[in-house]
This record gives C-alpha cells, sequence and structure tokens, in this order.
C-alpha cells in the first residue's frame, strides 16, 4: 500500500498594498513541486487579515480564499513585499497584523519576499539576525531596524527558521531554495523547469544595484573622485589622489572616507569593477581587453574581483546583461 504524502502547509499572508508579483510567486514555484507521479507537496493558502478585495500597489486587487486562521495552521509562513504603512516608514505594527502574527505556532518556519522583510522586523523577529530585503530600501530599512544584521547583496539568506529573500524576482529564488531544502533538489529542478527559470542563480543582488557617480562638484575630493573616472586605465596612486586635491594623503584619506565611506583604495577598485561591468555589458571586447581597459590589469584579476563584487565571473555576467 503506498504511503499518503501530507502536503506542508504554507500560509501566504497577503498585507494591503502587497505587491502583486511577490504574492503571486509561492503558490506559483511551490504548487509545482510535485513527486514523480504527481502529488502536490506543498499547500499553499493565500490568506489576508480579512477575506474582502485586498489592493495591491498597482492598480489591481486580488481576493484571498483563506482568513487569518491559516497562520495558525501552517508549516511555513511567507508574509510577500507590501506598502503598508506602519512596518515600512514607522517600524512598528498595526494592532490586527500584531494580533494575527501572535497566532502563529512556535517553531513554524517564517519567510519574507522583498519588503515583507519591513514585517518581520517590525514584528522583532530579525533583531540580532541576518536578513535581506530590496536593495533599494536597504537604507531605509537600517534606520528603522537598526538591530537587524542586514545584507542587501545576496538573493536570500537562510537563518534557519528565518528567511528572507530580495526584491521581487528573488522570490522565486527563495521558493525554490524552500523546496530544494524539503525535498531535494530534484524535485527543485523539476518545478524550475516548469516554471523556466534556473534552479539556481549564481551571484547575489550586488549585480542588480544602479551605481550612482558622484557629481564632479568644487569642493573636497569630488573633483578628484571624477578626475580618477576618466582614466581608470591607468596607473591612479594615493599620492596622486591626495596631490591633486591639494592635501596631505593623512587628511585627503581622511576626507575621502568622510565623503565616500570607504577609503580611497577600496572605492578606486570598487570603480573599476563597475567600469569592466559596463563594458561587458556594452561591447564585445574580449576579457583581457577588459581587464585592461578598467584598470585591472589581467582577466585573472578581472575574475577574482568580480566574483567578489558581483558575484559571478565576466562570462556569465556579459551572458546575462549584454543587450542583444
Amino acid at each position: 500500500m503506498a504511503h499518503q504524502i501530507t502536503p506542508h502547509r504554507v500560509a501566504v499572508l497577503a498585507l494591503e498594498p502587497v505587491v502583486g508579483f511577490d504574492l503571486t510567486i509561492p503558490p506559483t514555484v511551490l504548487g509545482e513541486a510535485t513527486t514523480a507521479d504527481g502529488t502536490r507537496l506543498y499547500d499553499v493558502r493565500i490568506c489576508g487579515l480579512q477575506t474582502a478585495p485586498i489592493r495591491a500597489g498597482l492598480g489591481f486587487s486580488l481576493i484571498p480564499d483563506h482568513g487569518v486562521e491559516a497562520l495558525a495552521e501552517a508549516d511555513t509562513v511567507i508574509i510577500p513585499g507590501t506598502y503598508i504603512k506602519q512596518p515600512r516608514y514607522e517600524g512598528k505594527l498595526p494592532d490586527d497584523l500584531a494580533a494575527a502574527l501572535a497566532t502563529i505556532r512556535p517553531g513554524t518556519r517564517i519567510a519574507s519576499i522583498c519588503t515583507g522583510a519591513f514585517v518581520l522586523a517590525a514584528a522583532g523577529l530579525l533583531d540580532g539576525r541576518p536578513a535581506t530585503t530590496h536593495w533599494k530600501r536597504a537604507d531605509m530599512f537600517r534606520a528603522l531596524y537598526p538591530k537587524v544584521q542586514l545584507d542587501e547583496d545576496l538573493l536570500f539568506i537562510d537563518d534557519g527558521d528565518i528567511i528572507t529573500s530580495a526584491g521581487l524576482a528573488a522570490g522565486v529564488d527563495l521558493c525554490l531554495h524552500l523546496i530544494r531544502r524539503d525535498f531535494g533538489s530534484e524535485v527543485a529542478n523539476r518545478a524550475a523547469r516548469h516554471c523556466v527559470v534556473p534552479p539556481w542563480r549564481d551571484g547575489g543582488q550586488s549585480q542588480f544595484i544602479e551605481r550612482v557617480v558622484p557629481d564632479e562638484g568644487t569642493e573636497g575630493t569630488a573633483p578628484t573622485r571624477a578626475w580618477a573616472l576618466e582614466r581608470l586605465e591607468q596607473e591612479i596612486t594615493l599620492g596622486a589622489m591626495a596631490a591633486r586635491s591639494r592635501m596631505s594623503v593623512r587628511t585627503f584619506s581622511r576626507r575621502f572616507k568622510a565623503e565616500t565611506g570607504q577609503s580611497p583604495g577600496n572605492w578606486l577598485l570598487q570603480q573599476r569593477v563597475r567600469h569592466a561591468c559596463h563594458l561587458l555589458e556594452t561591447t564585445g571586447l574580449s576579457i583581457d581587453r577588459v581587464a585592461e581597459a578598467s584598470g585591472l590589469g589581467t582577466a585573472a584579476s578581472l575574475r577574482h574581483h568580480l566574483r567578489s563584487e558581483v558575484g559571478i565571473p565576466p562570462l556569465a555576467y556579459r551572458k546575462t546583461f549584454r543587450s542583444a
């Protein structure tokens, strides 16, 4: 007699205004986790603080099939991205949400997608723990929740019973990771193939972060930074940068870090890596030539620093980001 499988129960809590894309990821991806004979391995339930229509952020509403009672029955609770005011902007939970989260059974695994991490942080669940969220919201998150060990460079962070993911499509990575963790790579790969996504994405969120070039300005180290950005392929020494700013090396280094948060050497390396990324995206230059043109010297050096800064090697980066 065949053993009957009890599906892993997942409650996805939609909080108005919910990020509609985030909300649809768990039922879509987890819903494709099956045994070889097609038996579903997850019972995914969309729930709300009430069963009335829930407004999404971009012009439509959704009606959840379940209310908050689904939270108390779940093995895993997932909080998708949300624009809900108090956790996002005030660092606290509204009373009805706090009461709903209090019904989650001890030992239940809790995950967030994108700005759902703000809700977990407001509930105190992330204090002293590593977590991630959408890179655009990192500064706001840190200001509201300084006790959280935020790392916006990663696509997701698994801290055992608490798992957080970066923005939007990183929710797919999170759900595939849950499948892999619960039922193994074969099941996760099968779900990924159905969803037409890679079962594992190389690299982290840092590869998607917009990089802002400083204004040239007229004071401090800004003119020197602008000067350096125009000649990244050349040797640029700390002494030359200090002389350009008409400061001693010590004063320049102190002023530079106060203005940028980085040492001149680390900043320069970061700009060279970013320029190399730009060249990989927009030109057909060889890897050796990209390394030379960005001031990184050799292809081996480029590979090392790109892996360290972005998480993937040059050819993989070009394949992912270069325009057709």
